[in-house]
């Protein structure tokens, strides 16, 4: 039997809405970064900023939202998500990381440092992964406990900007 494309265009359009898809449980996600996400549209992302380096640069030292503000993000579909981030990390601290990760499916996209001249040497791990978003994040926390990131409560507000530590404004 031959369906005219209006009717198969029609069933189309139907079928997704009568296929019930589990939400993720967000709250699982949070308590595996020890903090509650920062929510843009479905977008979910946490930040790791490395308020324990103590860096500087020519002298000057870098604030943690400036340039040490690592994080991860989660786009849900259905209950998985897709994962991707940009952890910041010290030349000791990389191999540790990536070996867990890898070790455990989560993908390293790349290493590159923004810094050059800094003191310590940080670096930022590029990193993505496709499965259920508690188990990817409990992945990535597990690596990071390779490390002193810490896993601090969220600023006052999640959608106030970073303090920088200088009158953005003034010139």
């Amino acid at each position: 039997m031959k369906l005219p494309l209006a009717t198969l265009t029609t069933i189309g359009l139907l079928l997704p809405a009568s296929i019930a898809v589990a939400e993720t449980d967000w709250s699982q996600v949070d308590a595996a970064i020890g903090k509650k996400a920062a929510v843009t549209g479905s977008v979910h992302k946490y930040g790791l900023p490395r308020s324990d380096l103590h860096v500087t640069l020519d002298g000057i030292t870098i604030k943690p939202g400036l340039a040490l503000g690592g994080w991860i993000a989660f786009e849900p579909t259905g209950q998985m998500a897709m994962m991707m981030g940009d952890l910041v990390l010290t030349e000791t601290e990389i191999n540790p990381v990536m070996r867990s990760l890898l070790a455990n499916g989560v993908e390293v996209t790349g290493v590159h440092n923004h810094l050059m001249r800094a003191s310590p040497a940080t670096f930022y791990m590029h990193i993505g992964g496709h499965g259920e978003p508690a188990k990817l994040a409990v992945l990535v926390r597990q690596a990071l406990a390779e490390t002193a990131t810490p896993f601090e409560p969220p600023a006052a507000s999640a959608s106030e900007p970073p303090k920088l530590g200088f009158d953005a404004g003034a010139g």
